[in-house]
């Protein structure tokens, strides 16, 4: 079968065709909102892998095949719910029986049926924080001060999120928004883009694993010109998980973020709220 050594990861060969393909169901799935097309991708990427590995049965390392058909698992788990961003008990738990099987399904299919260990959550695999990652921390959130507002409100894209007036809702919104900030670098980072770099480079298996990033964004509401923002949010959190080695750190920084999208959409969907917080004022 055709496998990469741990120390030989191409930047590109053969292989990245079928990567590219499953990668690009997602846009399929959750920006076109075709599922045939996605579902023909995900056949598509996965049979091109087999043909390859076949051709190369003697090649060492890990399996394409395994490792795309886990990244498709998750895939064709979400793909069967809508992302749009609701508040009821009733879209919570879709959410959470979808994006939690998303994670949980193939680590299990990597751990007891293919006896693997490719997919990993390594907590505090960085050890101590050093100065650098508590001057990003800040940085995350100016940033997020200074570019949510502006882009939610004058993009109009506040609107793809359910209004949030009673404290209900509010507390609904800052569950379901940091909930699905940690899910994000649960499947992106520790289970797409970990796979991904077994084969491919650090900079294919990141530029592969944004395609699948943003295109779930997408869905759930960051339209319009987001993916300026979306695209190098993505592809940064894969850089800094490559050196910190930690799912907290990673988990901590989009958390942040996600907390300035809370506010955000507190203060656009309640006008005078927040006002005196944010640089942009509610519509």
């Amino acid at each position: 079968m055709v496998r990469a050594a741990t120390g030989a990861r191409p930047l590109v060969d053969v292989r990245v065709a079928p990567a590219l393909l499953v990668c690009l169901a997602a846009p399929a799935f959750f920006v076109l909102l075709t599922p045939w097309l996605g579902w023909l991708l995900l056949a598509a990427g996965l049979a091109v892998a087999v043909i390859i590995e076949r051709r190369d049965a003697a090649a060492s390392g890990p399996s394409i095949t395994r490792d795309l058909s886990l990244i498709a698992l998750g895939l064709l788990i979400v793909s069967v719910i809508p992302l749009k961003a609701e508040l009821d008990n009733a879209a919570m738990i879709r959410f959470t029986l979808a994006l939690g099987g998303a994670v949980l399904v193939p680590y299990l299919v990597s751990r007891f049926v293919y006896r693997d260990h490719a997919i990993r959550f390594p907590w505090r695999g960085g050890g101590r924080w050093t100065g650098w990652q508590w001057a990003w921390l800040v940085a995350v959130l100016v940033l997020g001060w200074l570019l949510l507002p502006f882009y939610f409100i004058t993009s109009g894209v506040y609107e793809n999120w359910p209004v949030v007036d009673t404290p209900d809702l509010i507390v609904r919104l800052f569950v379901g928004v940091g909930a699905v900030g940690i899910w994000d670098e649960l499947f992106f980072i520790c289970t797409c883009f970990a796979l991904l770099r077994r084969h491919f480079a650090d900079a294919t298996a990141n530029v592969l694993q944004a395609i699948v990033f943003v295109s779930f964004l997408w869905e759930l509401g960051y339209r319009a010109w987001g993916p300026a923002l979306t695209i190098p949010f993505a592809l940064l959190q894969a850089i800094i998980f490559l050196r910190t080695k930690s799912l907290a750190y990673v988990v901590t920084v989009h958390l942040l973020f996600d907390a300035v999208v809370f506010g955000v959409l507190v203060h656009a969907h309640n006008p005078g709220l927040l006002d005196a917080i944010f640089l942009v004022p509610a519509p």
